[in-house]
C-alpha cells in the first residue's frame, strides 16, 4: 500500500514540532564536533570524535592508520543510508523505479565511498572517494591531490567531472548523478525520507536557490583556478599565495564544513532533506545548466490533474510541479534531481519521468526555463 500524505504531518520529528528542532540542534552539534575538533567555548578542549574513534580501533583491533574519526563517521553515513533505503523501501517500495534507485545509491555509497577507501588505507595508499568528482568534491583538481593519485584515479577523475558526467546529465538528467549515486543525495533520499515534504515551494526560495547555487560554482571554479596558478607561480609571488590559502581555506570552511555539513544536514527536520543540494551543490549546479539543454523532461498528461498537491509535497526539491501539471505543460527545471516521488504518488499517473528530444510531440507544450541559469 501507498503510503501518502495522510501521515506525512503527523510525527512529531517532521512537522517542525520541538522534537523536530532538538533533532536539528543533535545533528548541528554532531557536524561541529566532526568539522572542528575541540570547542573550548563550550569548554571542551579535545577531539571528542577522534578519541572514541582510536579507542573503539583499537578495541576492534584495527590498523593505526582506521583510528580516525571519519571513518567512524563514515560508517555510521552508511549505516544510515542502509538502514533510511530499507526505511524507504517499506513505504515506497512498490515502484520498480524506486526499488532500482535506492539499491543503487545505497550500493554506490557501501562499496564506491565506504569499503575501497579503507580498503586504500590499508594498502598505504591515499583515500579515495570514487563516487564523488569535481566540483563536489573540489580538492580532487588541485595539483598536490593530483599528484598524489595513480594516474588511473586521475584519469577516473577528469573523465568523469569532464566528459562522461555532462554527456549522461544531457541524455538522461542529473538524477543519474544526483538520485542514482551521490551519497548526499542518498542520505536525502533514504535516512531523509521523513523530512522530504518540509522543503520549501515558494517563489522567494527558487529565487534565492537561483542566485545561490550558482554563484557557489562560481567560487568553486575559481577557487580551484587559483589553487592551480597558485601551485604553478606562488613560490615567485609570496602575496599572491597567501591570498590563494586563504581562498582555499575559506572555502573549505564556509562550503565544505558549514555548507554541504553542519546546515546541509542539520537543517533536515526544519527545511527537508536536499537544502545543500539546492542551495549550494555546485555539482548540482553544473548537471542541471547541462540538464536544462538536455532531453530529461517531466511530462504531464493533459487534463487528468486533480490537483490533490502530492506531486508538490513530495517534492524534495521545493519545485511546485502541480502548477505545470495543472497548467497541461510538460517541462524541465534545472533543480530536479529526478527522485520519481511525483510521478510515484500522483494517484492518476499523471506525471512521467522521460528521456525525450525537445520537440518530441508536435504541438505538445514544453517549458524550457531560461530563468534557471
Amino acid at each position: 500500500m501507498q503510503a501518502g500524505l495522510i501521515n506525512t504531518y503527523q510525527h512529531p520529528a517532521s512537522n517542525r514540532s520541538w522534537v523536530a528542532w532538538a533533532l536539528s540542534a543533535l545533528l548541528f552539534a554532531s557536524y561541529v564536533l566532526l568539522y572542528f575538533g575541540s570547542v573550548p567555548a563550550l569548554g571542551l578542549h579535545f577531539d571528542l570524535l577522534q578519541r572514541v574513534a582510536e579507542r573503539a580501533g583499537a578495541a576492534l583491533g584495527l590498523p593505526t592508520v582506521l583510528h580516525s574519526k571519519w571513518l567512524l563517521y563514515g560508517t555510521a553515513y552508511t549505516l544510515a543510508m542502509v538502514v533510511g533505503g530499507i526505511y524507504f523501501l517499506r513505504r515506497h517500495g512498490n515502484s520498480r523505479y524506486q526499488q532500482v534507485r535506492t539499491l543503487s545509491v545505497v550500493s554506490v555509497q557501501v562499496v564506491m565511498a565506504f569499503l575501497l577507501p579503507i580498503v586504500l588505507q590499508v594498502f598505504g595508499r591515499k583515500e579515495y572517494y570514487f563516487s564523488y568528482f569535481w566540483p563536489l568534491k573540489i580538492e580532487y583538481f588541485y595539483p598536490s591531490v593530483i599528484l598524489q593519485q595513480p594516474f588511473l584515479i586521475v584519469l577516473w577523475s577528469f573523465l568523469g567531472s569532464l566528459v562522461a558526467f555532462p554527456l549522461l546529465a544531457y541524455f538522461f538528467g542529473k538524477r543519474f548523478y544526483c538520485s542514482w549515486v551521490c551519497g548526499c543525495g542518498g542520505l536525502a533520499n533514504t535516512i531523509g525520507e521523513p523530512f522530504r515534504h518540509l522543503s520549501s515551494k515558494s517563489a522567494r526560495a527558487w529565487t534565492v536557490e537561483k542566485v545561490s547555487i550558482h554563484t557557489v560554482l562560481f567560487v568553486a571554479v575559481m577557487t580551484t583556478a587559483l589553487v592551480c596558478v597558485n601551485w604553478a607561480i606562488g613560490r615567485q609571488h609570496p602575496g599572491f599565495a597567501r591570498f590563494a590559502f586563504l581562498v582555499q581555506e575559506w572555502y573549505g570552511f564556509a562550503i565544505g564544513a558549514m555548507f554541504a555539513g553542519v546546515l546541509g544536514v542539520g537543517l533536515y527536520p526544519l527545511m527537508g532533506t536536499r537544502v545543500w543540494c539546492r542551495f549550494g551543490c555546485p555539482m548540482a549546479a553544473l548537471l542541471g545548466l547541462v540538464q536544462r539543454l538536455g532531453r530529461f523532461r517531466i511530462t504531464v498528461k493533459k487534463d487528468m490533474c486533480i490537483a490533490c498537491g502530492n506531486c508538490s509535497t513530495y517534492c524534495e526539491m521545493g519545485i511546485d510541479v502541480r502548477q505545470y501539471a495543472m497548467a497541461n505543460e510538460t517541462f524541465t527545471r534545472a533543480a530536479c534531481v529526478g527522485c520519481g516521488m511525483c510521478a510515484h504518488v500522483c494517484p492518476r499517473g499523471v506525471l512521467k519521468l522521460e528521456n525525450k528530444p525537445v520537440r518530441w510531440r508536435a504541438g505538445q507544450p514544453i517549458r524550457v526555463y531560461a530563468v534557471d541559469l
